[in-house]
């Protein structure tokens, strides 16, 4: 099953936080820290202007991408947890 975000919304999936610590303790899934960090999985058709038509997204799939902490909403598809958000939401791309 596919998903495709409308408007200015994209999906991204988030890079997995580190299961072991500094130290070398694993750390159980509850005491990891969720990453900021993630892939563009999905991007919609663009921003609704106010005069019509659509402004086209400036991310693309497969960039890696810098996101706040509490940006978008989560969404579990086929096993996998996706973070829905806006375009804005996004801070940096990372290279």
């Amino acid at each position: 099953m596919g998903i495709k975000p409308l408007f200015d919304r994209i999906v991204v999936e988030r890079t997995e936080g580190e299961a072991v610590s500094a130290g070398g303790i694993l750390l159980p899934d509850a005491a990891q820290e969720k990453r900021q960090e993630g892939t563009v999985i999905a991007v919609g058709g663009g921003r609704a202007l106010e005069e019509g038509g659509l402004a086209p997204l400036e991310l693309k799939g497969g960039e890696r991408v810098l996101f706040s902490k509490y940006a978008g909403s989560e969404v579990k598809l086929d096993g996998k947890t996706y973070l829905v958000m806006r375009e804005d939401e996004v801070l940096a791309v990372l290279d």
